[in-house]
């Protein structure tokens, strides 16, 4: 049977990359000029960011030095980074 520390540190580290892998893959999706319009940092410098984050999770564990980190990374794209460059319409038209 294991562990309750055995148990919550699977579920940390499964919660931190199920986020890091959404942080990632919606930062793919996204188009390119979305991130410019709306002044955040480019589709690949995010890509970048949230791939290293799933990287340092797989490795490192969320638990890690860099862990942290990576784990915040990911957030701040979900919190901020995403939901402007989601709220823009195809096409450039406001309506």
């Amino acid at each position: 049977m294991p562990s309750f520390d055995g148990v919550v540190y699977l579920v940390l580290l499964y919660g931190a990359l199920a986020l890091t892998a959404w942080a990632f893959i919606d930062a793919l999706i996204r188009p390119a000029a979305g991130y410019v319009a709306t002044g955040k940092l480019t589709k690949p410098a995010w890509g970048a960011i949230t791939g290293l984050a799933v990287l340092v999770i797989l490795w490192q564990g969320p638990m890690s030095f860099l862990g942290l980190p990576a784990v915040i990374a990911a957030i701040v794209y979900l919190v901020d980074v995403r939901p402007a460059v989601r709220g823009l319409r195809r096409g450039g038209s406001s309506w």
